[in-house]
Parts: C-alpha cells; structure tokens; sequence
C-alpha cells in the first residue's frame, strides 16, 4: 500500500475554521486528520503541501519512521506550524492502519485501559448570582468535573468587548468561585482556565483571594515559554497546575514533567505531534504520576484521536468537552462529519470501529470554504495588548 495524495481542507464549520487533513492510498482506505493552530490554518496548508512532495508513494503503515522524516527533514525542525502538520498527518496515517487491520487506532496504541471516556464541561456563563444556578444545572445534568473562565469586570461606559484588565479580573473572579463553591460543596472538582492572561504575580493574587480547596486545577494561567516562571508560581501557589495545551513536542514538556511544574499534562494531539508524539509524552508522565488532561477545543476529528489516546494509556483524568448544557457546539456538524464520536451523557464510549471512528464529507467541504478569522485582540485600559 502506498500513499498517492495529502489533501487539506481549511473549512468553516460554525464560527471557526477547522483544518481537516485527507491521505489517500492506492488500496482505497483513506486517513484523517485535524491540525491544531486555530487561526493560522492557511500556514499549515502550506507546510502540508510541502510534506506531501515525499509523502506520495511512501508507506502509510510505518508512521513512527515517517513522523521521524517529516520532523527531521528540514534543517529548522520543530514550531507549531510544522507540528500542526505532522500531527495531522500522523493521525491520518494511524486512521488508515487502523481500517487496513480492522481494528480501532486503540488497539495499534496497546489496547483499551476504559470503556468510556470522561469530560469535563465548561460554564460558558459570566460569573455572578447566575453562575450557582448555572453551576446547579450542571451537577443536576451529571457533569461533576466543571471548567469556569475569568470574568471580564466592566466599568460605566465600558463598551470594547476587547478590554481585558487582569487585575480588575482577579478579585471578582475569585470572590464568585468561592460562593459557588460554598453554595454547592466539596464534592465537585472545579477549576479555571485563565488562558495564560495573567502575570506570575496576577496568579499568586488571584490564588491567595480565595480559600483553600476551592479549586482543584489551575489551567495555564501564565505563557509556557518559560519554565522559571512557573517555578517560581510554583513557590507561590498550592492549587494544581493544567499546562501543556500550547506545548508542541516532548522536548517542550521536559521542564515541565520533569521538574514537576504541572500536575495534569494539556496534551494537544493535533499540536504536539500526533499520536506518535502524545504517546511518548504520555509514558513519560505515567513515570511522573502526572495524568493528562488533554486539550479537545476542534473538531470531531480532534475528539475521535484523543478518544482513543484516552482509552489506551493509564494515567488519563478527563477530557475537554464541548457539549454542554451551556457549552459551544460550533465544532460538530452532522452533514460535514457523518460518522463521529457521541457523547452519553458525561461520557464518550470507547467503540471498536476501525481507525478513528470518525468521517468526513469531502464533496460538502469544498462548498464550505475557509474564512478568516481572528481571534479577539485583547488589550488593557492603558491600551497595551495581552494575551487572549
């Protein structure tokens, strides 16, 4: 079996693009793939083009050698934009391998350790008197993993939706977390994604405005590029850590596995490398006693791989979900991705459809065609920009 095409399809599915990847053979099975790097597609498409000039007439089952090719190959190796590509194509390879030995991409990974998957849902509500209720609902659903973001303080007069003061943040913020967490228990983990929008010193404020226990895991809040600060946040801040979402390569989560500066591992498959490379940096933080928590913000296509990176390694505690009483569903589309995962109630089964067990409508896609966008461009009150 050989590979005769790498088609990309940036396409527009509700309010986002997605970056779909298609390999092709000559035996007529076919692979997918989702690229990370929301926003930036059009560069991956690029480096895809470039990866399918040696890519055509090679052989789809060997994707460990051929991940190793892709990522070597270039004199600059590794970024996001590359490994955007390669894990994409990997996926897609794996995918194929699956369907050409009828056996679902778990099995290539050493068998299933769950026969289902659990999520964690995100209150995609403002903080204040309606985040209990929303909080309520939530439990009442099932869901006993929840996701909060910060809130955005307005002041009179404040109309730019793109106005973003940290410390504004901080303090109401904290003061809500705490009354939800009073007003339901200690019985539901809960935690923040503060989109690495805040200061070493920003996190060490919020952490300390509110009382012990009442978060269980503390998501990126602070940029990955360096490692220092995070260990000095360490010194400053007992709640859990969650990072890696941005981490594009093993190398890239060394510190932070190694030094012990993240306590659940954001793996991103369509970011770091495929399943080759989440494979490698989930084994190294099993040796941690770190468990992923992986990063699922795409597609179906991003939820089929990291469903079945979730079934296949031990250490694994919950997985992002995007179907939620309040949460987003611009990611799924039925007609574009007939065939797709499913959630059961707070759960996704683990099925044993060959490959990915997902599908995707090539003829649709082409009608649907990309459509730039901008993630908001946050700036604070002296006109600085910050990080959304």
């Amino acid at each position: 079996m050989k590979i005769t095409n790498v088609k990309s399809f940036p396409v527009w599915v509700g309010s986002r693009n997605q970056m779909v990847i298609k390999v092709e053979t000559d035996a007529g099975l076919y692979g997918l793939g989702e690229a990370g790097l929301s926003g930036r597609e059009l560069a991956v498409a690029g480096a895809i083009q470039h990866y399918r000039e040696f890519l055509i007439g090679r052989d789809p089952l060997a994707p460990g050698a051929l991940w190793q090719e892709m990522y070597r190959s270039q004199y600059f190796e590794g970024g996001r934009v590359l490994t955007a590509a390669i894990s994409a194509i990997d996926m897609a390879l794996y995918d194929i391998k699956g369907k050409a030995l009828g056996v679902p991409v778990y099995q290539l990974l050493g068998g299933k350790h769950r026969d289902a998957i659990p999520g964690f849902a995100t209150a995609n509500v403002p903080t204040g008197p309606q985040l209990l209720e929303n909080v309520q609902a939530f439990l009442a659903y099932g869901w006993d993993v929840i996701r909060f973001g910060p809130e955005f303080p307005r002041k009179p007069g404040d109309t730019d939706p793109t106005l973003f003061e940290p410390a504004e943040s901080i303090g109401y913020t904290a003061k809500w977390l705490t009354q939800v967490r009073e007003g339901v228990g200690l019985g539901p983990i809960f935690g923040i994604d503060y989109h690495h929008r805040l200061s070493v010193a920003e996190t060490a404020s919020f952490s300390q405005r509110m009382p012990p226990g009442t978060l269980d895991f503390l998501e990126e809040p602070i940029r990955d590029e360096s490692p220092e600060a995070y260990a000095a946040l360490r010194s400053m801040v007992s709640i859990p850590f969650a990072i890696g979402e941005e981490i594009s390569s093993k190398w890239g989560f060394l510190p932070y596995i190694e030094r012990g500066l993240t306590n659940y591992a954001r793996v991103d498959i369509c970011n770091v490398g495929g399943f080759t490379e989440a494979m490698k940096v989930a084994g190294w933080a099993e040796a941690h006693y770190i468990d992923l928590m992986p990063h699922n913000p795409l597609g179906p296509i991003c939820t089929a791989a990291t469903v079945q990176l979730a079934a296949a390694v031990p250490n694994f505690s919950w997985l992002e979900m995007r179907v939620s009483p309040t949460g987003e569903t611009y990611n799924f589309d039925d007609e574009l991705f007939p065939l797709a995962p499913r959630l059961e109630g707070t759960h996704f089964p683990v099925l044993d459809t060959p490959g990915l067990g997902v599908d995707f409508n090539e003829e649709l896609a082409l009608k649907r065609p990309f459509k730039y966008w901008e993630a908001p461009h946050l700036h604070k009150r002296d006109g600085s920009y910050t990080n959304w």
